[in-house]
């Protein structure tokens, strides 16, 4: 059964993080994404000897085929331009007028291919005068406000990863642009461009904080927050063998249940959970508790459905828990564990059948499609156009 994506074309020109986790989710859910890989990346690999088992680690970048392309060399401009005439979705993730230099940009590619859909995803965004700044995500969650509540409180904001600005706030962000662009064009007949800015994905993750902080509720100290480590019952707590777990007991009812598998139920230090003030307080007499005990004794008083307590588990554990093993939250390929496709879907499921690529493997059988025939290929390659 093909994807819900099945039958959509997609051209992605190589880049980082964001771009690339784009692309790879549209694949993942069925859509032929094409990589244009630069000529350069392609002669280094082959220097390297790389094969696809060399690269089959490059998790994000499943689901493509290759061609590598010389931007610099007009019959390499040429092949782009060809690409996208026959495709659905072009992607790019260049500073603001770098493809529009290259000669790829939305003017031209869009003139020949009007119903084409032009993704482009970056940190600040096509306008605004930070739109040529260099950056990268910690910069773009730190303007758009995430970073400064993201820690605890008394310490320097926390860097969640690049999970915020790269791969939600853009990655996400940009295949999301492009799914409801498709969309509009089954109505409108028409593609046209879309914007995925980091600075933008950041903020519009933030749009609870920022409900919280207009009704006056959300505090600017972090860390003094009920979801931010703020509160004894959502944070993690270190057990007895140095491993941690994470609570969650924001209601009532889970709360009671907590402190009836502490010991604690009746302690009149725990009376109102809502307690602002006496949070610090409660905080260390739960952190004293957990550290009595290992993890697994913890997770054996806790295993009633009934609580929200977990462990917390890096990747080297993950594959060992029942629960994401039992729903295939990973899979493994070619003996490579990795995220399995999400959502999921009744009818149109998706699934992993192409993995990543050396750049350049599948030049041949991608130009053949776009009507390039073996002389002219060869002649592209011999001008160094095509790696």
């Amino acid at each position: 059964m093909p994807g819900p994506l099945e039958g959509v074309r997609v051209v992605e020109l190589a880049g980082l993080a964001p771009g690339p986790f784009g692309a790879m989710v549209l694949a993942d859910m069925g859509a032929d994404v094409v990589v244009v890989d630069r000529a350069e990346q392609a002669r280094l690999a082959a220097l390297a000897g790389a094969d696809p088992a060399s690269v089959k680690g490059s998790v994000h970048f499943r689901g493509r085929r290759s061609v590598a392309v010389d931007l610099k060399h007009p019959e390499g401009v040429e092949i782009v331009r060809r690409l996208a005439d026959a495709a659905d979705v072009f992607i790019e993730g260049f500073r603001p007028g770098v493809a529009e230099r290259l000669g790829v940009g939305p003017d031209v590619l869009c003139a020949r291919n009007p119903r084409l859909v032009y993704g482009r995803v970056t940190g600040w965004g096509q306008d605004g005068p930070y739109r040529h700044r260099a950056g990268h995500d910690i910069n773009y969650i730190a303007v758009a406000g995430p970073l400064a509540h993201i820690g605890r409180a008394g310490q320097a904001p926390a860097v969640p990863l690049n999970l915020l600005g790269d791969f939600a706030g853009g990655g996400l962000l940009l295949a999301f642009g492009v799914v409801a662009a498709l969309l509009a064009r089954e109505r409108t007949g028409a593609g046209q461009v879309v914007d995925a800015a980091m600075v933008d994905g950041a903020a519009l993750l933030s749009a609870p904080m920022a409900t919280g902080y207009a009704l006056g509720y959300f505090h600017q100290e972090r860390g003094t927050n009920f979801l931010d480590s703020g509160a004894p019952y959502y944070d993690c707590y270190c057990c007895a063998d140095g491993r941690w777990i994470s609570v969650g007991a924001i209601e009532p009812k889970f709360w009671v249940n907590l402190l009836d598998g502490l010991g604690l139920a009746g302690d009149p230090r725990f009376a109102d959970q809502n307690d602002e003030a006496a949070w610090p307080a409660m905080k260390d007499r739960l952190a004293e508790v957990f550290a009595t005990r290992p993890l697994e004794a913890w997770m054996a008083v806790f295993a009633d459905d009934d609580n929200c307590v977990a462990p917390v588990l890096p990747f080297a554990e993950v594959l060992e828990d029942p629960h994401v093993a039992g729903r295939g939250v990973y899979v493994a390929v070619d003996g490579v564990p990795q995220p399995a496709p999400a959502p999921r879907f009744s009818g149109t499921p998706a699934r992993l059948d192409r993995p990543p690529a050396v750049p350049g493997q599948h030049a041949d059988e991608v130009l053949a499609e776009i009507g390039y025939d073996p002389a002219a290929v060869a002649a592209l390659r011999a001008t160094g156009a095509l790696a």
